[in-house]
């Protein structure tokens, strides 16, 4: 006969679960508050970063260093008249052949014809005077500036018609940010470069948008208005649609975190009866 004893029930079943108690209705609202309160600031935080790419200016040698209304923009800066970077002075020196912005010679291999040369001009104003260009802006390794530009997705409108426009043109360089020889004080053509027309030194109008200033444009398939894409030229009688486009992209196409009374208001009256 066996003298063990028998087990109490209990110990039959050693991981059988404890039974669920029910957590009281104040102790789940209490809960739930608290988490949206720690979440929230985590929720906001990358929204505040992002937001700091928005309406800015640039490091950069004539940069202001805060956006605002200039009502005495020139030409075809003008577009920027609202909301600026620039100022008047540095809007009428972008129209110049051999402006003191940077004694840079848009004529060094013959005369830059109007029709192409208003693309250049246009493309000194926006980098210029646009506040929309924060997520775009990268550092940079010059002694004459802090930050540049990078891989700004032009619409195709834009890049295209430079092209059709300057693929006439002559130049001697595909990259116009450095290897110029500047010895007498303005850009010349390297010893030994040979000046040729556009079309055969950037075969495409990629090519031109991306090569010339080094990476600070980007050629796409985006059209304007879509939202997607910086626009060189629009409308001065409508609103600048660059705004919404360094909005999408500075926000990665999320939507902004609701503040914390949205938050709160998300969570059931009755348990916030219980707070």
């Amino acid at each position: 006969m066996s003298c063990a004893h028998p087990m109490a029930p209990e110990a039959q079943h050693p991981l059988r679960e404890e039974p669920w108690l029910p957590v009281p209705p104040r102790a789940m609202a209490v809960t739930l508050a608290l988490l949206v309160l720690v979440a929230w600031p985590a929720a906001t935080a990358g929204t505040v970063t992002r937001d700091s790419l928005l309406n800015t200016c640039m490091s950069a040698k004539h940069h202001k260093e805060k956006p605002g209304p200039e009502g005495q923009l020139y030409g075809q800066c003008v577009l920027w008249k609202d909301n600026a970077c620039c100022t008047a002075n540095t809007s009428q020196e972008a129209h110049e052949d051999q402006s003191y912005l940077y004694n840079f010679n848009w004529d060094h291999c013959g005369a830059m014809p109007q029709k192409c040369k208003r693309h250049f001009i246009q493309d000194t104003c926006l980098y210029e005077c646009s506040p929309n260009l924060g997520p775009w802006i990268d550092q940079a390794d010059n002694t004459w500036r802090k930050e540049r530009i990078r891989d700004v997705p032009l619409c195709q409108e834009d890049c295209e018609q430079w092209w059709e426009d300057c693929q006439d043109a002559v130049t001697c360089k595909v990259n116009w940010h450095k290897g110029w020889n500047w010895t007498s004080g303005t850009n010349q053509c390297p010893q030994g470069a040979m000046c040729q027309k556009f079309k055969f030194v950037f075969p495409t109008a990629a090519a031109l948008c991306e090569q010339i200033w080094s990476g600070s444009y980007r050629y796409t398939s985006h059209h304007r208005g879509s939202g997607r894409c910086i626009q060189m030229w629009f409308d001065p009688a409508q609103e600048n649609p660059n705004v919404a486009v360094a909005q999408y992209y500075a926000r990665g196409n999320a939507p902004p975190s609701p503040p914390l009374p949205v938050l709160l208001a998300l969570l059931p009256p009755a348990l916030l009866a219980l707070l």
